[in-house]
């Protein structure tokens, strides 16, 4: 399994509409092939922070996703938003 997580930070302004773009979006993304989680997380600290957290049953699974058409459309929307660049991160499940 590949855990994914990617950190966003965007304009304070931006905020809501990243939120609202996620949840309009996030069962299209739960429903891609080998996806088994996903959530969005808020720092608590720094509310314009943002994480996603995904787990993908293997790279091509994930690899699949980021080709797929739902993301071709959610990213652009997403990076238009943000205040800094996205830092993503994927790790193999080693439990």
């Amino acid at each position: 399994m590949i855990t994914r997580i990617v950190k966003m930070t965007f304009k304070a302004s931006y905020c809501a509409t990243f939120e609202a773009l996620f949840n309009a979006h996030k069962i299209k993304i739960q429903n891609q092939p080998g996806c088994m989680h996903l959530e969005l997380l808020q720092d608590l600290e720094h509310p314009n922070q943002y994480i996603t957290y995904s787990i993908w049953k293997t790279p091509a699974d994930l690899e699949h996703y980021r080709q797929s058409e739902v993301f071709k459309y959610i990213w652009p929307l997403t990076k238009k938003g943000f205040d800094a660049p996205a830092q993503a991160s994927s790790y193999i499940n080693k439990s």
